[in-house]
Order: structure tokens, then sequence, then C-alpha cells
């Protein structure tokens, strides 16, 4: 009996059409014409005994999960993407730090472009990639110099899927210890709905009353969903 024989043979992507491999198709025709499926089957480069790395990538962009498809990247963990038949501790963690090199390139290209935050929309798109996906809130504070330039991007507290808690004296005693003259809250709702809680509203204005004891201001409080913001500056309540 011939062993060799008796080897499981691993699927391989030669066994497709050229026109049809995400490897050829990237060199023909440049990677932004590549499905997602195809970009990560690149990434992850082989395949199972029983499925191409192309298939594999389906599979792992089908993953049951609140945020399915490529989104999945950024939540799944490494025993998450182990789950699937044929991704073992290698491929799992270059999924993972696929992840998190996009979460990185992001928010590098929006501190380049916005040293100097002022509006809400710059400060949510400074924050929006770090905060939307989160699982639990968190409460994030930007203290500011006289000219609004950002001293310290600092995380408080980390809470439940909704709720976290933070005291005025938490956030006044780093704004002192920076220098700070003022100071923005930023936290996200991990339901996606940036609507603000009544406790949020009161947390607000509890800070503010702080601030003008201390002279050290509040700017806004910007709420963080998943790809919207609500600034409760524009709402009046500060």
């Amino acid at each position: 009996m011939d062993i060799n024989n008796q080897k499981t043979k691993r699927k391989n992507m030669k066994e497709l059409p050229a026109e049809e491999r995400p490897y050829e198709r990237c060199l023909k025709m440049g990677p932004e014409h590549l499905t997602d499926a195809e970009l990560l089957a690149i990434i992850i480069r082989t395949g199972s005994t029983e499925e191409t790395s192309l298939e594999l990538a389906q599979k792992i962009l089908a993953l049951n999960y609140p945020n399915t498809g490529i989104l999945g990247l950024l939540h799944l963990s490494l025993a998450e993407f182990m789950k699937v038949k044929g991704i073992g501790k290698v491929k799992g963690i270059q999924l993972l730090c696929v992840g998190e090199l996009s979460r990185r390139i992001w928010k590098r290209a929006a501190k380049s472009k916005q040293p100097i935050l002022k509006e809400p929309t710059e400060i949510a798109n400074y924050c929006m990639e770090d905060m939307r996906h989160l699982e639990q809130e968190q409460v994030r504070v930007l203290f500011f110099d006289t000219k609004q330039h950002l001293l310290q991007d600092r995380i408080l507290s980390k809470g439940t899927v909704n709720a976290s808690v933070i005291s005025p004296r938490e956030i006044f005693i780093e704004a002192l210890r920076c220098g700070a003259v003022a100071l923005i809250l930023v936290h996200n709702h991990p339901s996606g709905d940036p609507t603000p809680s009544r406790n949020d509203e009161l947390l607000t204005r509890r800070v503010l009353e702080s601030g003008q004891v201390l002279g050290i201001f509040l700017l806004d409080h910007i709420i963080i969903g998943d790809t919207t913001y609500i600034s409760l500056r524009e709402r009046g309540i500060i």
C-alpha cells in the first residue's frame, strides 16, 4: 500500500481557472476590484483539506455575529475564529492583526488631518473608529490647552453593556495633572444609538458645574453610536 496515497490532499486554489483566483485577479485588476472574501483569501493564503482559502474566507465573513461580514474582524476573538474548521492559531492571529491594522490606520489618518479639534464632527471622527465597535461603555476624556490643541486623550472608565461609572473628581484630577484648561467628554453606546440617557445628562451637568468652579471648562459631551454621534452642546444641554 502506498502510504502517500493515504494522505489527505490540501484543496488547492490552482484548481480554479486563473480568472477566478484572487491573487491573479489582484495582479491584473488591483486590490480595489476584489471582494472582501478575495482580499481575505490572499491574506490567509492557504485553505484546508476540504476548502480553498477563498471558501474559508467566505465562511469567516459569514460567521454568526451581530456585525457579520468584514466588521466581524474588529469583534471576533481568536477562539471564535478558530471555531471555523481550517482556521488554526496562525490564521486566527493573522485575522486579529488585520482588524487591528485597519483600526490603527484609520486612527492615524484622523489624527494627522485634525491636530486641532474644535467642532463636534472633528471630535466624533477622531474617536469613532476606536469606539463604535466597543461592546461595553467607555468614557474617554480629551484635555485641551487655551488654543484647543489636544494635550491628552485618556480612557478613564470602562463599564458594562449599558453603563459606565465615573466621577467629576477623577476627571479633574487628570485635567490638573496635564495642565488642561478645557475638556471634552466622549463615551459610546454599545447599542449603536447615541441618544443621551438621563444619567448622561446628569453627568454632563455635574462636570460642567465642577469645571466652572475650577476654571476648567467642559466644551462638549459627545456620545458615539455606530457611525453616528450626538453632541450635547448642539442639543443645548451644555
